[in-house]
């Protein structure tokens, strides 16, 4: 997974997955799903994200897995 933020776009991107890139679903306005080819999520992208969130919270995250998840994860 990689979140990544384009000042320029004022954009905030969740990567889930890796894929075939099939298709976009606009759940939300701006808030845009990427579809894979299998129906699997891929990414998330949040369009105008500054006047959502806080840009305080953009430069923070916090990330909570079982420390066996990431353990088998990397091994």
């Amino acid at each position: 997974m990689k979140i990544s933020y384009d000042t320029e776009a004022d954009a905030l991107y969740i990567r889930i997955g890796e894929g075939e890139f099939a298709r976009n679903e606009e759940v939300l306005p701006g808030v845009i799903l990427d579809i894979g080819k299998g129906n699997e999520l891929l990414g998330v992208e949040i369009l105008e994200a500054s006047r959502r969130y806080a840009l305080k919270d953009l430069a923070h995250v916090d990330i909570a897995m079982p420390l066996n998840l990431a353990e088998m994860a990397s091994g």
